[in-house]
């Protein structure tokens, strides 16, 4: 049952990742003031399993030296709704 409701978050986030890849090209001008190499996660903002399983690849891969850049969208399965919030994370 896990492996299950895992595999479901999966294709869900791939869903959304390809939603993601495509209003970055559809809006290229986005990669204007992103760094040229970073790591990105999508955070939705009704689907909690997905934001805690990017979180937690997020705390697993933290240590890749990369700048993290934020992507807050709603979504309704695997469509997102609105155009992503994309946003670099300041350390206080």
């Amino acid at each position: 049952m896990a492996r299950k409701m895992k595999t479901d978050v999966a294709e869900r986030n791939i869903a959304l990742w390809g939603q993601i890849m495509r209003y970055l090209l559809d809006h290229p001008q986005v990669f204007n003031v992103l760094p040229d190499d970073f790591e990105l996660v999508i955070l939705p903002e009704d689907d909690t399993e997905i934001t805690l399983f990017n979180l937690d690849l997020l705390k697993k891969r933290s240590g890749q030296g990369k700048p993290v850049v934020l992507a807050r969208v709603k979504s309704s399965k695997e469509k997102i709704l609105s155009a992503p919030n994309i946003f670099i994370p300041v350390a206080a």
